[in-house]
C-alpha cells in the first residue's frame, strides 16, 4: 500500500509541478521533430510541400496503472507571401488522480529573411499564442494525511481544494536558421525558443499564484550527405524550465531503399535518462516512424524499470506543381 502511495504521489507532483519546480512542467517527445509546434514556432512550414499534418502518440511508464499517455496533432500551411501558419493540440494524461494537460495553440512563422549570393540562407521568426487547461478529479487522489499507520488503513482526507480546474492564456516565441544550399555536403541548422512567455499561473501549485516557468529551448544539427544514396544527420537538443534541464544528443540515418521510399534509423541519448531507439520508413508523401525509450534513471527504478514507447505519423501534401528548386528540409528527430 505504500509503495502505490508513493507512486501516486510521485506521478501526480511530477505532473503538477507541486510547489517549486521540481519536475518539467510539459509534456515532452522523443521524435521532437516529428512535432515541430512543440519545438519552436519558427518551425511552422518548414517543409517542401503546401501542408503538412501530424500525429504522435507517447505511452510512458506503461507498467504502472495510470501512468502517463500523451497525444498530440497538428496542422500546418505555406502559403508564398512569407508567411506560414499552422494549428496543434497536446494532450496528457497522467496518474490515478484523473490528471489532463491540453494545449491548444496557433502558430505564424515569417520566411522572408533570406540571405547569401542566391538566397539559401534563411531565418524563420516564429510566434505561438492559444490556452493551456489543466485538471484533475480530488476523489481519485490519495494524500498523506489518509494513511493511518495504526490500523494500515484509509481515512478521509482534511486537504480542502476547491477549483481542480484551471485554464489559462500562453504565449511563445521562436527563431530558426537552415541552410537550404542544394547539393552541400553538409547543411546546418538551429533553433531557439521560448514557451510560457506570458507566465501563466500555475494555481495547482502549493505556492499562491506561483507562474509557470518559462521553457526555453535550443536545437540544432547538421544533415551530411555520405552519397546520393544515404544521409546522416547529427542533432542535439537542451531545454531548461526551471531548475530543470533535458539534454538530448543523437543521430539518424536516412537511406534510399526504392525510388519513392526511404529507411530511417536513429539512436539518442537523454543524458541521465534514458537512451531512445528509432526506427521508420518514408512512402511518397508518407512518413511513418517508431521510438523506444529504455529508462537508465534512479526514476525509472522507482517505478519498476518501465520504459517508454512512441509512434508518429506525418504526410505532406501539395495543391500545385512546385519550382525543381531542391530545398533542403529541417531532420525529422
Amino acid at each position: 500500500m505504500k509503495r502505490i502511495i508513493k507512486i501516486t504521489l510521485l506521478l501526480f507532483s511530477t505532473a503538477l509541478l507541486a510547489g517549486r519546480a521540481t519536475a518539467q512542467v510539459d509534456p515532452h517527445f522523443t521524435q521532437y521533430y516529428v512535432y515541430p509546434a512543440w519545438l519552436n514556432p519558427a518551425l511552422t512550414g518548414v517543409f517542401d510541400g503546401d501542408y503538412r499534418a501530424a500525429a504522435i502518440y507517447r505511452n510512458q511508464w506503461n507498467s504502472v496503472a495510470s501512468a502517463f499517455s500523451t497525444m498530440g496533432a497538428s496542422l500546418e500551411f505555406t502559403t508564398n507571401k512569407n508567411l506560414n501558419a499552422g494549428v496543434s493540440i497536446v494532450h496528457q494524461v497522467a496518474g490515478n488522480g484523473g490528471f489532463n494537460y491540453t494545449t491548444a495553440y496557433g502558430n505564424v512563422a515569417y520566411t522572408g529573411v533570406r540571405f547569401g549570393a542566391a538566397g539559401y540562407h534563411r531565418l524563420v521568426f516564429g510566434l505561438q499564442a492559444g490556452l493551456i487547461q489543466r485538471k484533475f478529479n480530488p476523489s481519485k487522489l490519495v494524500f498523506n494525511d489518509q494513511w493511518n499507520p495504526v490500523t494500515g488503513g484509509m481515512i478521509p482526507t482534511q486537504e480542502a481544494i476547491t477549483n481542480p480546474s484551471a485554464t489559462s492564456f500562453d504565449a511563445g516565441a521562436g527563431v530558426l536558421y537552415y541552410d537550404a544550399t542544394p547539393g552541400k555536403k553538409a547543411n546546418i541548422f538551429g533553433g531557439f525558443s521560448a514557451s510560457h512567455i506570458t507566465r501563466p499561473e500555475n494555481r495547482f501549485a502549493a505556492v499562491v499564484n506561483e507562474k509557470m516557468p518559462v521553457r526555453y529551448t535550443i536545437h540544432g544539427g547538421v544533415k551530411l550527405a555520405v552519397n546520393d544514396e544515404l544521409s546522416l544527420t547529427p542533432n542535439a537538443i537542451y531545454l531548461r524550465q526551471g531548475n530543470m534541464e533535458e539534454k538530448v544528443i543523437g543521430t539518424y540515418a536516412q537511406l534510399k531503399a526504392a525510388v519513392s521510399t526511404d529507411l530511417l534509423l536513429g539512436l539518442n541519448y537523454r543524458l541521465q535518462d534514458a537512451v531512445s531507439v528509432y526506427a521508420g520508413f518514408t512512402h511518397n508523401n508518407m512518413v511513418f516512424s517508431a521510438s523506444y525509450d529504455v529508462n537508465t534513471s534512479d526514476l525509472g527504478k522507482m517505478v519498476g524499470g518501465t520504459n517508454s514507447f512512441e509512434i508518429s505519423l506525418t504526410f505532406v501534401g501539395r495543391k500545385k506543381a512546385k519550382t525543381p528548386e531542391v530545398e533542403f528540409v529541417c531532420p525529422r528527430l
